[in-house]
């Protein structure tokens, strides 16, 4: 499948991450960086995502944890589960994404680099997330080293 790059609007697009699991930690803190506006679902909240400044609901998800949501992280550990949430999700015209699970993803994260209002975004339409990230650092160092200017 391809993707199309895009930057989406945060200001008034809540976002909810389902799931305390080890990618739905690592969601928060990249999310973190751009948005506070941001709920996180699970029955035990990580304690590095305590202090992100989100919205925090230390509770099983219940369908109507859904109501005007935007966007969707599903990051349970239960893959059944997630399966179900992304059809509810679906249903309401919500942009949802199954963590590590490409074909219940209506888009895809890339690796990205931030400075001032310019973003790069690397991606593999995530087919090599690792590859991504490695040339995400390349940039990075080739910009921290003064040998891409970004101005």
């Amino acid at each position: 499948m391809n993707y199309l790059p895009i930057a989406l609007a945060l200001a008034g697009a809540p976002i909810l991450i389902i799931g305390g699991s080890d990618e739905g930690e690592r969601k928060a803190q990249r999310l973190a960086r751009l948005t506070t506006d941001v709920t996180f679902t699970a029955p035990h909240i990580p304690d590095s995502v305590r202090s992100l400044g989100f919205r925090l609901k230390e509770k099983d998800f219940e369908t109507d944890d859904l109501d005007g949501v935007k966007v969707l992280f599903i990051c349970t550990d239960d893959e059944r589960r997630n399966h179900d949430i992304y059809r509810m999700a679906h249903e309401r015209g919500i942009l949802a994404c199954v963590c590590d699970d490409k074909p219940y993803c209506d888009f895809i994260s890339p690796a990205i680099i931030r400075q001032d209002n310019i973003t790069v975004a690397v991606g593999s339409d995530g087919s090599d997330v690792r590859r991504s990230i490695r040339i995400r650092n390349r940039i990075k160092a080739l910009i921290e080293s003064g040998l891409l200017d970004m101005s």
